[in-house]
Formats: C-alpha cells, structure tokens, sequence
C-alpha cells in the first residue's frame, strides 16, 4: 500500500471521528531559548544506604555513603597520606581524616565567585577542580580552578597553585587567568607535571587566536611548553593544544597509553569522550551528534558530520550529561578492571536523572557494551574517581550533596 491509498483512509477515519490527527505535543515553555525542564523527579533525598546492585558483569557492589549534606561537592583527590580532598562550589576546599569531614575548610584559599542552582542556566561555579603537584610529597603544591571574581561584576577562568600544610594554603598565586573564560574550567595535572585544561566555547571555539572552546597545555608554573603544536604559529595562542570544544568537564589520563580524554557535555544529546591529540579540531559548533536544545540537530542531517574534524570515541544520545571520568586499574572490583568510568548529572535533559556509566573498551579503544549504574539514587552525580585503596569514589553535585564510596558486595 502506498502513501496516495493511505492518506484518502486517514481522511475518512478523520471525518467520522474514529481518528484525530496529532498535530504536535505539549506546548513547553522556554527560557534562554532552552526548554523548561520538568521537576517531577528532581529534588529526591539520598537514602541511608548501604545500597547493593548485582551487575552485568557479575561485579556486584555495596554503595555506602561515607559523608552526606555535603553542599555541592564538585571534585575529588586524595593526598600521598591518604587523606581526601574535595571542593566545593561555593568556593571551599575540604579534607576528610580518617573518614572523618574536618568542620573547618582548608584556609588561605583564592576568593571565588559563584551563582545560581548547579544545574541553572548561567550557574556560575566557585571551586571546581582540584589536582596535586607531581613532586606533592616534597613541595606540597595543589592546583585549584576556579571562577576568579575581577570587579564590577565582572568574572575570569583562573588556576591558583598553592602550598598546603595542615589546614593551611600558602604561597598562594594565579598560574592562569582569562577573563575569556567562562563556564566551567576543567583542570587535571599529569604525572610529567603539564597542566592541563579545558575552557568552553561556541562560535569562538574554531578561533584558535581564541582560549575559549579549547584544551590548553601548560607548564606547572604555568608558562607554555615549547613543544606545543601552535607556538610561534601567526594568529594561534601557544598555550592551545586542541580546539572545536564546546564543554569539557574532566580529564583522565589512560593508564596506559598515557593520552589525555575528556569527557564533553554536548547540547541536547551528543555528549562526547574524546582522546585529545595535538593540533588537532574536535568540530564544535560545526559538527556535533546532538541536537540543539529548541529540536533541530546541531548539524545538517546530510553532510558527512565529522568529515575533517576528530570524531569521539564515545557519544550519548540523548544526553547523560558527562561530567568527571576515570579509568578503572584497580584489584578490589576486578571484572571492571580496565574500564571507563564516566559520571552523569541527568539524562535526557530530566532532572533527578544522574546516573554512572561503566564503558567496556576492546584493545583498539572501541566501545563494546555500555552498563549505566546508580540511576535509582536519583543524584546529580558530579565526579567519580579511584581512591588509593582501589575502590571508586562518588561526588553528587546536590544542596545536600554526597560522598559515596562503592565496593564488592560481601
């Protein structure tokens, strides 16, 4: 049956009223050209736990929840001796002893700016990561990004280095500051002691006279390497190691390739993980596999999307919301050893909706099965890392944020 004999039968169901055509669905309301998201799964109290999964690959875990009403925990670290380090939005570093959150913040740190729910359009964050200096046990240096407050309102991306001793930051200085940055500021620091970060961006992001829309690489005082792929290039920064991003939210160095991957939020869907190499364009705002928030894609249907661009390594669609990742290398959860770990604020564009997805990766790097863990908990969850006894650690980005701590189920 063709369409010319389908249509006249429709027709007819139409008139007699046994069939009303749908014309379109809800009517959604819109702010800032984004649609208004629905509420009706946001907002869930975290339970008293310990929660307990079976999982594909029979690794089945014990979730406990080591510290909760947190405010907005944002990344984790852990010191040489073992203590935990976190930030917070707001603007706050902490340490947990022992399993034990000391009341005080760690003091001495830069003056952040911060605004707005975490997950609000034009959310401004305070603190966002946090990294230690390779040579940490004998210069106790750590890294901090944050939104860097500059006067009549007016913000900027910034990096402080610090020396932390007990509860105390000295020698506290900016090793990066763009008043060209804006949104999040991803920040990692790698064992050969480059810094590393990620700036957002859109139309500025193929402008590689431009920081915004970029992964930069940077000395640890934060001068530019002389191997950097655009140094003494006409019209490039020197500090730009790849361009064509749109959000990045976290870095991970694989444990044993020793490339650099982020995880990149996408628009509505398309998120991304990309394995950063040099010089290389990651597309944005040109090409992406997601949509633009009010429904059309981001990029025409019927052009090659990431022909002359790097493709991901691995996309959502729809979106989770991709925020911090980490390889798994640990022996404590063997049967994920080796995989990819990446944590998801909502999915869907759904609040209430954070989930952690484990990715199975095959020798080439392919993805080969994908399992999402902890949806039920209904937490933003904002960072996932491996502690030094070799279980994983969880951040949830709530107003009565989290700490979480998964291990083998006994």
């Amino acid at each position: 049956m063709t369409i010319r004999h389908v249509l006249p039968i429709v027709a007819l169901l139409c008139a007699s009223g046994l069939a009303t055509p749908v014309l379109a669905q809800q009517n959604v309301p819109f702010a800032n050209g984004v649609p208004v998201a629905p509420t009706g799964l946001a907002n869930q109290p975290l339970g008293k736990g310990p929660f307990f999964y079976k999982t594909a690959e029979q690794q089945n875990i014990r979730v406990t929840v080591l510290l909760r009403d947190v405010e907005y925990p944002y990344a984790l670290a852990w010191l040489p001796s073992g203590e935990m380090l976190f930030t917070q939005r707001r603007g706050q570093l902490r340490i947990v002893r022992n399993g034990v959150l000391d009341p005080k913040p760690i003091e001495g740190g830069p003056a952040a700016f911060f605004a707005g729910e975490s997950g609000a359009i034009g959310a401004v964050h305070g603190y966002m990561n946090v990294a230690l200096h390779p040579q940490f046990a004998e210069n106790h240096l750590l890294y901090i990004s944050y939104t860097k407050p500059l006067g009549d309102k007016r913000t900027a991306g910034a990096v402080a280095r610090g020396r932390l001793d007990g509860n105390q930051l000295s020698d506290v200085k900016d090793v990066f500051v763009s008043s060209y940055v804006h949104g999040a500021l991803a920040m990692t620091v790698t064992p050969d002691g480059m810094l590393w970060l990620a700036t957002a961006g859109n139309a500025e992001a193929q402008n590689p006279n431009s920081l915004a829309g970029k992964v930069l690489r940077l000395k640890d005082d934060g001068s530019v390497p002389a191997d950097n792929p655009f140094v003494g290039k006409a019209g490039t920064r020197p500090e730009v190691y790849s361009l064509g991003h749109r959000s990045v939210l976290g870095f991970t160095q694989h444990p044993a390739t020793h490339e650099m991957w982020i995880s990149e939020m996408g628009p509505n869907g398309g998120d991304e993980i990309n394995v950063i190499k040099p010089g290389r364009n990651y597309g944005w705002p040109v090409v992406s596999l997601g949509r633009t928030y009010p429904g059309p894609w981001q990029a025409k249907v019927n052009e090659p999307t990431h022909a002359g661009y790097e493709p991901p390594i691995i996309y959502w669609m729809p979106s989770i919301s991709v925020t911090g990742l980490t390889f798994y290398t640990g022996d404590r959860l063997p049967k994920w050893k080796g995989d990819l770990f990446v944590a998801g604020v909502r999915y869907g564009e759904i609040p209430g909706t954070g989930r952690l997805d484990r990715v199975l990766l095959n020798a080439n790097m392919e993805e080969l099965r994908r399992e999402s863990l902890l949806a039920d908990l209904h937490q933003r969850i904002r960072d996932v890392k491996q502690g030094p006894d070799g279980l994983l650690y969880i951040a949830t980005d709530e107003p009565k944020g989290a700490i979480l701590r998964i291990e083998p189920a006994p």
